[in-house]
């Protein structure tokens, strides 16, 4: 038997279709803000957000919490 759409992914608890993406939610932490996570054609693939180096002695996460900022 073949299947002719793309397979889903299951993470947890959901079911994710084809090329959606979310952010993972990991108990007791919830939502992880700084990981995307996505499927592919019934695989989960996941990565966080990658940050350039700060240039300064104290930085801030205002604007994005995943980056510091100067």
């Amino acid at each position: 038997m073949q299947a002719d759409a793309p397979r889903a992914c299951r993470f947890g608890r959901r079911w994710y279709l084809n090329n959606e993406s979310w952010h993972p939610s990991v108990p007791p932490f919830g939502e992880m803000k700084c990981i995307l996570c996505w499927c592919v054609s019934g695989e989960t693939h996941c990565q966080r957000q990658e940050c350039p180096p700060s240039a300064c002695a104290s930085p801030a996460t205002r604007d994005n919490p995943c980056c510091a900022k100067c």
